[in-house]
Parts: C-alpha cells; structure tokens; sequence
C-alpha cells in the first residue's frame, strides 16, 4: 500500500497539515494539530505543549528554535474575526508533544505510534543501504563477468582456457594469487563463488578491472590467446598499483563479507517494513480508501 493513497481519518492527516515557512522550513501550527491529537480544549492542550518545550529544553536543545510562538486567526462567525495564540512547530516539536501528551487519549497513542515507526523505517533504511549497494554491485559484477568472457572469446581466448584468462586477472590485482589461493587465505570454502564473499569495495575493485580489461582488448584489438591473458592479468596489476597509490587495503587483505545470499535475505525480510502495516496506517497518517 502506497502512503500517497493513504486519507485522513476525520479531518486532514499530519503531513497534510505540514506548512513551509519564508525559509523553506517545515512546521506545523499547533491549532491545526491539536483536534488531530483528540485535544478539544486549548488550555489542555497547552499543557502538553508546555511539557513538550520543557523537555526539549532538558535535551540540550533550543526550544525556541523548535516551539515559535505565533498568532491564529480565527472566524467567529458573522464575518468577525479573532487573534488566538499559537506556536509554529517543528518536526521535533511534533514528537515531544505526542510523547507528553494524554497517552489515554488513542489520539495520542497513535501519534507515538506514527513517530516511533518513522524512527525505525529510518533506522532500517540506513542499515540495509550498504546492503542494497553490495547486491547491486554483484549483480553488476556478474553481468560483466560474462561481458568480460564475450571480449576473450572474440580476442582468441578458447572455451578451455577461460579459467586461465580469469585467474590472470585476480593474479595480477591480488599479488600473484588466483582464484583458489585467494579463497585459501580467506578461508572461504572451496564450493563458495568468489565475489559471493566480496564486500562493496572488494566487487568496484574487480569491477574496474574487468571492464577497463574489457575495453583495452578493444582498443588493442587483440586476436592472441596470450595476449589476452596478459592484457587480463597487466590490467590487473595496474589496479592493485592504483589502490597502493591512494592506500587503500590490498584487496587480498580485506577480510571475507558475509555471503551475498544472506544479504538478500535480510533485504527481503527488511523491505515489507519500510511500509506501514494496515493496522499502523491510522490516526495521524489516515487510512486507505479501500478500508
């Protein structure tokens, strides 16, 4: 379910209500918000806005910069109007006083509800990036696997020399070691895929050198066997001489990540959290149309 398609329940949702100041700043009038938080007297409310600012002063925050005091105006019918108090808040300011609020009030409950599950999409968000990045490079890193196995076909290389023409690349990017022994020192089982067990600086590395081994076969336009699998494995060189140049860690130093399948699961276990349920999409962020 997609939180655009969410719609308020009674009046308008809470990033409805959201306003942008001169700035470009986002606030919310603590008017409008209060009915949202089931709050029909002012002065009640009020309370928990005082609450609110209190404890934002005891984290060490400027409550001034979260809790602006403002004017309202209001229509008292018959074309008449009038200038109530209210405050301009903050994001922050939002949080602190759903968290000081009436929890008897489901208003209220629903709104720590709303503020506690933006905090863990954000917390999930953050942590499956690095995850989302490393299986996008080993998706990348296997299709040019097989561009790179194209470029040797066309270059001369024969169909039983292939695992010879890719050991000289990792020979020359790791220090003389190929496939086999770079798995022995990392102690990855002999059944393993490589690359499954590469982190994301691992799989750029291997990246570059597969394709800048791909382009320079090109360039060259080579049609020998063996210089093919010396273009692979010079190539190679090259790039463990860059990572040397800028000190970075020699790619048969960097420890073995955790296996890609692993990694896949728990960005699939992860993704269905980054959308509200239906029984957390109420309150404050509304309901689908179809409910």
């Amino acid at each position: 379910m997609s939180n655009k398609n969410l719609v308020p329940m009674g009046s308008k949702s809470f990033e409805d209500l959201k306003k942008a100041n001169e700035y470009g700043a986002e606030y919310w009038s603590a008017r409008d918000l209060q009915p949202l938080l089931g709050y029909s007297q002012w002065r009640r409310f009020e309370d928990a806005i005082n609450r609110a600012i209190t404890s934002c002063k005891q984290s060490g925050n400027t409550s001034e910069n979260h809790f602006a005091e403002a004017g309202k105006m209001v229509d008292l019918g018959s074309g008449s109007v009038r200038e109530v108090p209210d405050y301009n808040l903050s994001r922050f300011a939002c949080y602190l006083i759903a968290q000081n609020g009436d929890s008897r009030k489901p208003e209220i409950a629903n709104a720590q509800k709303y503020f506690a599950i933006q905090a863990r999409k954000q917390e999930i968000s953050d942590a499956i990036a690095a995850d989302i990045e490393r299986l996008e490079l080993r998706k990348q890193t296997a299709e040019e696997f097989k561009a790179l196995s194209g470029a040797a076909r066309d270059a001369g290389v024969h169909d039983r020399m292939f695992g010879i023409f890719h050991d000289a690349g990792y020979k020359g990017m790791y220090g003389g070691l190929g496939r086999d022994a770079i798995k022995k020192q990392k102690r990855i089982p002999e059944k393993e895929n490589l690359m499954d067990r590469m982190d994301t600086t691992e799989l750029a590395a291997n990246q570059f050198r597969m394709t800048q081994t791909r382009d320079k076969l090109a360039k060259d336009k080579v049609k020998d066997q063996q210089a093919a699998i010396r273009t692979h494995e010079n190539v190679g060189k090259e790039v463990r001489d860059a990572i040397k140049r800028i000190g970075g860690t020699l790619p048969e130093q960097l420890p073995p990540a955790e296996h890609i399948k692993q990694v896949e699961k728990r960005v699939k276990s992860a993704a269905p959290k980054l959308e509200l349920e239906e029984k957390d999409a109420k309150g404050l962020i509304g309901k689908s149309e179809e409910e």
